[in-house]
């Protein structure tokens, strides 16, 4: 455990310069070149710790999805940066930014939202459309915290999905299995090395559909993720 922080903050100190000199302009193109950073980064670190990602399933290249995966540990959202081999940008809490050196990267690749705030809600959802229209993926963790009941997974939040038909965006639901060993969502010392799979299952198409179909398509995409993880 105590290797896994020593490294974790080694490596984040050693790159932070380059994330302070390209995140000064604020665009597209910088943005990218930081996920390609913080993606090369999280495939490193995780194989340097001994939880190496091992990715599985068909992610198709060069197209746009709303990515939505379970979330039941710490290590998600690194899982997330080690496994899309495309630029994406993240929905993520407002509260991971007051983390020392890691919030400030966070915030360059993810947008961020207060979700006791409607406004806040209203804003993120509206600059999600903007950058799957314009830029990159955006990647979802509809559970909105970690799941902690007895269920394979707990019950979503609309917004991924309201997004997805809004832009007329599939989804794409990407699962991970092992992360709850890894690093278990109830201390943040419970981390231990060993297999850590990221499995791609295959899109869901919202053509046609309409924001009366939310609901529908949110059920639907919990209960396909559901069934593979009880596969699992």
């Amino acid at each position: 455990m105590l290797f896994a922080l020593v490294t974790f903050t080694i490596s984040l100190l050693i790159t932070f310069p380059f994330f302070i000199i390209i995140g000064y302009k604020d665009s597209g193109k910088a943005r990218s070149i930081i996920w390609l950073i913080v993606h090369n980064w999280a495939k490193g670190w995780m194989w340097f710790v001994g939880m190496g990602v091992k990715v599985s399933g068909h992610f198709p290249r060069g197209q746009k999805f709303v990515i939505v995966a379970n979330h039941i540990s710490y290590i998600d959202a690194i899982n997330l940066y080690a496994s899309i081999p495309d630029y994406f940008r993240t929905l993520a809490k407002k509260e991971m930014v007051r983390v020392p050196i890691f919030g400030f990267v966070y915030k360059q690749v993810a947008i961020l939202v207060d979700r006791s705030s409607p406004e806040s809600r209203a804003k993120s959802m509206r600059l999600m459309w903007r950058q799957i229209k314009r830029e990159c993926c955006i990647a979802v963790f509809p559970e909105g915290t970690f799941n902690q009941t007895e269920e394979t997974m707990k019950s979503f939040y609309d917004g991924a999905f309201r997004l997805a038909i809004q832009a007329q965006t599939p989804i794409l639901p990407l699962l991970f299995p092992d992360t709850v060993h890894r690093w278990h969502f109830s201390g943040w010392w419970k981390l231990w090395p060993g297999k850590n799979r990221a499995i791609f299952l295959e899109p869901i198409s919202v053509e046609g559909m309409t924001l009366e179909n939310v609901v529908e398509l949110r059920e639907r995409v919990k209960e396909i993720m559901s069934e593979a993880l009880r596969q699992l």
